[in-house]
């Protein structure tokens, strides 16, 4: 068996419905269409959530609440994230992209206290949780916000 051998089986391929061609094929005349009105005319395309004309789901409930447009969104790590960094090593958003820490678009970075910081590192963030900011001191490191 080569790749230029190769066929589907025979019962898995249907022939295309060619309508329009005459009264014997079963889809002649009307074309599938039906009689008269919108969908059997050229060039019907209905618009999507279309019911009919009956008011469509999305115009019949009510619209609530708000989007804030200038809401700043910031990529999260924990401290357990930090762990892997060597022992006095500087931290900032370009090193925590660099290990995969940090993807696409964001407004900056918050480094949250969950897990344990043993490493002394001086970390370079928009924003730190109260208990993120009390570890990496006791661990001996700084915290330096930056805007």
């Amino acid at each position: 068996m080569e790749l230029n051998n190769l066929k589907p089986k025979r019962t898995s391929r249907h022939s295309k419905k060619r309508v329009g061609r005459g009264p014997g094929s079963g889809n002649g005349k009307t074309a599938g269409r039906g009689e008269k009105g919108q969908k059997s005319r050229a060039g019907f395309s209905r618009m999507r959530g279309f019911e009919g004309g009956q008011m469509p789901l999305h115009r019949r409930l009510p619209k609530r609440g708000f989007t804030n447009i200038f809401k700043k969104i910031h990529a999260v790590v924990n401290l357990s994230d930090l762990e892997r960094f060597d022992n006095g090593a500087t931290i900032d958003e370009g090193a925590l992209r660099q290990a995969g820490l940090v993807k696409g678009r964001n407004d900056g970075v918050k480094v949250l206290g969950h897990g344990k910081l043993s490493k002394k590192l001086t970390v370079h963030a928009t924003k730190f949780s109260e208990t993120a900011r009390k570890q990496i001191e006791a661990a001996g490191g700084t915290c330096q916000e930056i805007q």
